[in-house]
């Protein structure tokens, strides 16, 4: 049976930011020439979510988990490509809680550190996000420790969703907000915000186009799982609680290759010296490829959500 549409609210998003507001950072936004990156004319807002405790959005939801849900003596689990793994273990750090993290093969160094330094307990399970769930099921149902859906949970939907009320307090006049899509918390959490005021669009690689998949399907499928934003993009499906919510709300997608995820990098750092993993950077190589092309006129926001690349600690070690 599909999810309702209506499970996550802008008034739901409303309380749960009154009530994660003292754990989590309000981050910054920064207006740019558009013309820097081959848009005359427009003025492009970017919503530095790579600022946020942990390195990315998935604060938000892990504070909304961990402050609405009761949490049993064995604590909390969540598996993630490396994100929402160490926003969990940082939420349970800042809480008290105990924290289990499994993550796979592909999750990157920077992340897998800091998971650790959090104090959560991390295994490394399987090559894709597919395996670590598998793993981190298994020992929620072992232990009784309380699972932490990466997205497709109302709590986690609704923590993300505070983006949006942040973002529409900070640049009220856009008409447009592109966003990338992995399990699709994010999206959909700024769906939910905005239910339509304003263009929500989702981006996703070639490589792991899991809403793609779904909109053109009518429901959550099975979709391509690799490319370079693999560790924070690629969970194989959409969310089923995610899906109705964007399919009402946000139902435009474009495609970039790995390509024009890796230039987008560059060009953040070039430009602005923002140092963007390739899923924090994808939703900004849609306008910098070309692959979204706004129309005359049209003011555009881009989030900026992910910035666990590199461990400085461990460049250092390896001088």
């Amino acid at each position: 049976m599909d999810a309702p549409v209506d499970a996550v609210t802008s008034e739901m998003i409303v309380q749960c930011e009154r009530l994660i507001r003292p754990f989590i950072r309000r981050t910054p936004m920064v207006d740019v020439d558009g013309a820097e990156f081959g848009l005359p004319g427009h003025t492009l807002t970017l919503k530095l979510e790579l600022l946020q405790h942990s390195g990315s959005f998935k604060a938000r939801g892990a504070f909304a988990n961990l402050l609405t849900r009761d949490v049993p003596q064995a604590g909390v689990v969540a598996a993630s490509g490396g994100n929402h793994g160490a926003a969990v273990a940082y939420a349970a750090m800042k809480l008290g809680k105990p924290a289990k993290i499994f993550v796979p093969s592909v999750s990157s160094p920077a992340k897998v550190q800091r998971i650790r330094d959090y104090g959560a307990d991390l295994t490394i399970e399987g090559e894709r996000y597919a395996d670590a769930l598998a793993a981190s099921e298994a020992w929620a149902q072992q232990t009784g420790a309380l699972p932490v859906p990466a997205f497709d949970q109302n709590e986690t939907i609704t923590g993300q969703g505070t983006i949006g009320l942040e973002l529409s307090e900070q640049a009220p006049d856009i008409d447009t907000l592109l966003a990338s899509v992995g399990g699709g918390g994010l999206i959909a959490g700024i769906a939910a915000w905005y239910a339509g005021r304003i263009k929500v669009v989702g981006v996703e690689p070639h490589a792991s186009p899991t809403l793609t998949r779904a909109l053109e399907a009518g429901h959550p499928v099975d979709a391509e799982a690799g490319g370079l934003a693999a560790d924070s993009l690629a969970p194989r499906r959409v969310g089923e609680r995610v899906f109705p919510i964007v399919r009402k709300y946000a139902r435009q997608t474009v495609l970039v290759s790995d390509a024009a995820i890796a230039d987008a990098q560059a060009t953040l750092w070039r430009a602005l010296r923002i140092v963007a993993e390739p899923g924090g950077a994808a939703a900004f190589s849609a306008i910098v490829s070309g692959a979204y092309k706004p129309a005359a006129g049209e003011r555009i926001a881009v989030v900026i959500s992910g910035g666990n690349t590199v461990d400085f600690d461990l460049a250092a070690d390896s001088r």
